[in-house]
């Protein structure tokens, strides 16, 4: 179980969002050279079982624009630098229990992509953002994919502007040339509100409730893991 500390991080994780954001092609205010005005607005986290890796699925607000946009953020937070994975790091954070944190934009960390997957096959259960050992209810996992095989891992990491990334899947035990392909569609840029229908293909989704800057609560799926035989 992952513990909540309620300490200090300098900078803090929406100083280092802050300033990834505008260089990521899904940003609404890419190329604008504006800076974002950022807020939390929600989200959840997973435990990593080995009790190593800290796992948030952040929703934040950008105020910058004309309007708010809201963003989904996948973070881990390491103890120790990931190896290869320098092109996802945020930046590096003195955290005032557990010392420096590295942190990582979670799609390119394995023990997050590990640990959606559980969450997808009911493995896993979703947890409060803000409280140690404390499950959130409001986070839904729609039509549990418990007829995914075993042994799935990412094999590449592709961004989707102007609203998300896609981490392909494949397993070790199947050809790479037959086996469907898998993706773990992960949202960026969320709209408030839930999709009509689910996209052909779709085997399972999150969705997860999040506050608009006027307090308002929206809900809209922040995960979809997809199956394309083509």
């Amino acid at each position: 179980m992952s513990v909540i500390h309620r300490t200090t991080m300098t900078p803090t994780k929406l100083e280092l969002v802050a300033a990834w954001l505008p260089g990521r092609p899904w940003y609404a205010g890419a190329g604008s050279g504006r800076q974002p005005e950022l807020a939390k607005a929600g989200g959840f986290r997973l435990d990593d079982p080995a009790g190593e890796v800290g796992i948030e699925f952040m929703v934040v607000t950008d105020a910058s624009g004309e309007r708010p946009v809201a963003y989904h953020l996948p973070l881990s937070y390491r103890g120790a630098p990931l190896d290869g994975a320098e092109h996802a790091l945020l930046g590096t954070s003195e955290h005032g229990v557990l010392g420096r944190r590295w942190i990582y934009d979670g799609v390119h960390d394995p023990v997050l992509v590990a640990q959606v997957l559980a969450l997808l096959r009911g493995r896993a259960e979703p947890q409060a953002q803000s409280e140690s050992g404390t499950p959130d209810p409001a986070v839904t996992v729609h039509g549990p994919a418990d007829g995914l095989p075993a042994g799935l891992e990412a094999t590449g990491v592709a961004e989707r502007p102007p609203h998300g990334t896609g981490v392909v899947l494949r397993t070790g035990t199947e050809d790479a040339q037959e086996q469907p392909r898998r993706t773990l569609t992960v949202a960026r840029v969320l709209p408030a509100g839930e999709p009509a229908a689910d996209p052909a293909g779709t085997l399972a989704r999150v969705s997860a409730p999040w506050h608009r800057p006027d307090g308002t609560e929206a809900r809209s799926t922040l995960l979809r893991l997809d199956e394309d035989p083509a």
